[in-house]
């Protein structure tokens, strides 16, 4: 097998209290990328469609993920890249991340799959670190392992794979403002009280295990955040407005996905999920504000073949 076409998944980072350390990937939104082993070493981006982001590999994400990859390989050859882009850059659903791993995963692929899911991750965290400044792997886990993930550790690396509820949906609204991640990350504090930090604790165990046990009214608890939110919530517009419709609407909970502009809800049921889409929508017509929305079941494989 020389080439392979592949479905890279959007991913919601965070998960409210979550940050830098949960994430899930999304079933209804993602990028598609076609792989092309070559003669020719190193990684080459010959096309990208969707967005108008840079083919040079050294400042695209894929470019710089695959070549991380291709350092600890002994393949003498290369491969050529097919970027069609579905994810909005600055969405906050993952649009970096989806090029960073999809890259690595389809490379790995064609190679026989020497990498195993963690090694892949590492290399994908490279791409995040040239899109964000901090190589962070919330998005890339979810997207490589497929559902929830939990980054237990950094250093070293350990991500642990959590079971999603077989009810459980997710509604994601974009509205069309950028925020980019790295001027997202300037905003926040660099310390907290230990009052937050046990709640914070608190709700991301809370999270996990409701998770594991399919408690819903657990998850729902659970997904509060008591130290980015408040701050980050000030760059989107209809913030607030948005959480409390879609929670009177039925959701579990309600946060910012990744550093926003995203806003996502869970809920227990796919109609319950597209109330909560209607609720969305019907903030942002009223601010007039235009929007993408998506519902999506949970993503359990990640990236695929197509």
């Amino acid at each position: 097998m020389k080439e392979i076409k592949i479905f890279c998944p959007g991913t919601i980072a965070n998960i409210s209290c979550g940050f830098d350390v949960m994430g899930v990937a999304l079933d209804s939104v993602g990028d598609e990328m076609v792989i092309k082993k070559v003669a020719t070493k190193g990684v080459k981006i010959t096309e990208l469609t969707g967005q108008h982001l840079p083919k040079d590999t050294h400042l695209n994400v894929a470019g710089v993920a695959g070549l991380a990859l291709l350092a600890e390989s002994d393949y003498d050859g290369g491969f050529e890249i097919k970027i069609h882009k579905k994810i909005k850059a600055g969405s906050g659903i993952g649009s970096s991340a989806a090029s960073s791993s999809g890259a690595v995963w389809g490379m790995n692929k064609l190679l026989g799959n020497p990498f195993s899911k963690l090694q892949l991750v590492k290399f994908a965290m490279e791409g995040e670190r040239l899109a964000s400044g901090v190589a962070h792997a919330d998005n890339v886990a979810p997207a490589l392992f497929g559902g929830f993930t939990l980054i237990r550790s950094y250093e070293p690396l350990d991500i642990v794979q959590i079971p999603s509820p077989s009810q459980l949906f997710a509604t994601v609204i974009h509205p069309q403002i950028e925020i980019k991640t790295s001027d997202s990350r300037k905003i926040l504090k660099t310390s907290l009280s230990l009052e937050d930090g046990i709640k914070q604790w608190g709700n991301v165990g809370g999270l996990v295990a409701g998770l594991f046990m399919d408690d819903y009214d657990l998850i729902s608890r659970s997904l509060v955040d008591h130290i980015v939110e408040p701050i980050r919530s000030m760059l989107i517009p209809g913030f607030d407005k948005i959480k409390s419709s879609a929670i009177e609407s039925g959701a579990l909970g309600c946060g910012i996905s990744g550093s926003g502009p995203s806003i996502f809800a869970l809920s227990q049921g796919k109609e319950n999920a597209e109330k909560v889409r209607h609720s969305m929508k019907t903030v942002y017509q009223k601010i007039g504000i235009e929007y993408d929305v998506h519902v999506s079941p949970i993503n359990i494989e990640g990236i695929k073949v197509i």
